[in-house]
Order: structure tokens, then C-alpha cells, then sequence
């Protein structure tokens, strides 16, 4: 089962984040076989970490609860919270067999919160810049509760464009880049 997990940090916790970059890194070793898509999203200033996207396969809920809560970041206040919700790959790929490769260009994390019957169930046509794409769901897999995407585009405005707006409660865009060990 794939998930979608999404930590926002707490303001104000970028030391706390800093000094346990290991720890996170180590942790997430423990996950590289059933990793998706992972890395940082960051403030409006580009450089100032927001939050963290992990995209993974696990064996059930439970054990992505575990993932999301027992995560060294989480433990010990970094973030504010955590969206936690089934995931389905519609690519078929993880990020790092993206064409565009790991690096250039502007990319993006775009989170579309349901509202009302279903929406972009389909990959967009004009894929070639789609990092990782696919729904949101309820814990049993059947609920549509929204779109994550992560993306190459030019600006945030674009980046959203991936996602028909009107269909949705809210859409965020939060610039993003390729996480892991550098």
C-alpha cells in the first residue's frame, strides 16, 4: 500500500531540524526500498525548510502510522503536524527514475484537498515534467480525498495548473527539491 505523508514544521524548529539531520537520514535508510518520492518542501524564500514529503510503500496502515509518528523529527517537536493519507502511484515509478533527473528547474509539491465528487483520477497528458502523481485516499483505499503531485515547472502558478482548482477545497504549492543523502 502506498502513502502519502506530508510533515509541516513547527515555526521556528530549523535548529532543532538541523541537528538531526542524521538521525532523519538514518531513519529513512531503515525505508530506501520502499521509498517513492522523498525531500524537503521550503518557505517563500526558497532556502528556509517547510516541511517534509515522503512517498512510500508499506505493508498497511499501521505500519505508516508508525513511519510518520516514530519519525526522529516528529519525536522531538520539529514539525506541527502530519497529513497521512493512502497514496496510489499512477506513474508506476519512483522519483529517482524521473527523466528530467534530480536536479534543475524549479520543483514543487502540489496538494489538492478534496471537496466533492472525484478529481484529475487521470495522469495529465502533458506528463513529462510529473515527478510523482496520484490521489489522496481514505485509510481503506476507496474514499477520493485528493491529488498530490510533485513536478518540474516554471513558476508556483504553473506548478498548480497540474490539478483542476475549481474541484478542490484548497490547493497548496510549496517549492520542493529531491531529498536524501547529498
Amino acid at each position: 500500500m502506498e502513502f502519502f505523508c506530508y510533515h509541516r514544521d513547527r515555526f521556528g524548529s530549523l535548529g532543532l531540524r538541523e541537528e538531526l539531520v542524521e538521525e532523519h537520514w538514518s531513519y529513512m535508510d531503515r525505508y530506501a526500498a520502499q521509498l517513492i518520492a522523498r525531500g524537503p518542501t521550503f518557505a517563500e524564500d526558497g532556502e528556509t525548510p517547510s516541511g517534509s514529503v515522503h512517498i512510500v510503500d508499506l505493508p498497511d496502515a499501521a505500519a505508516a502510522r508508525a513511519f510518520a509518528f516514530d519519525e526522529p523529527n516528529h519525536q522531538a517537536g520539529v514539525y506541527r503536524d502530519v497529513l497521512l493519507r493512502r497514496w496510489r502511484n499512477l506513474l508506476g515509478r519512483t522519483m529517482w527514475k524521473f527523466p528530467g533527473g534530480a536536479s534543475g528547474g524549479n520543483r514543487f509539491l502540489v496538494l489538492g484537498l478534496g471537496s466533492g465528487p472525484a478529481a484529475d483520477l487521470e495522469v495529465p497528458a502533458d506528463d513529462a515534467e510529473l515527478i510523482a502523481y496520484g490521489p489522496l485516499l481514505s485509510d481503506d483505499g476507496v474514499t477520493w480525498l485528493g491529488t498530490a503531485a510533485l513536478l518540474r515547472a516554471p513558476d508556483p502558478d504553473q506548478a498548480r495548473a497540474v490539478l483542476t482548482t475549481e474541484r478542490y477545497a484548497d490547493v497548496e504549492v510549496h517549492a520542493w527539491e529531491f531529498g536524501g543523502r547529498r
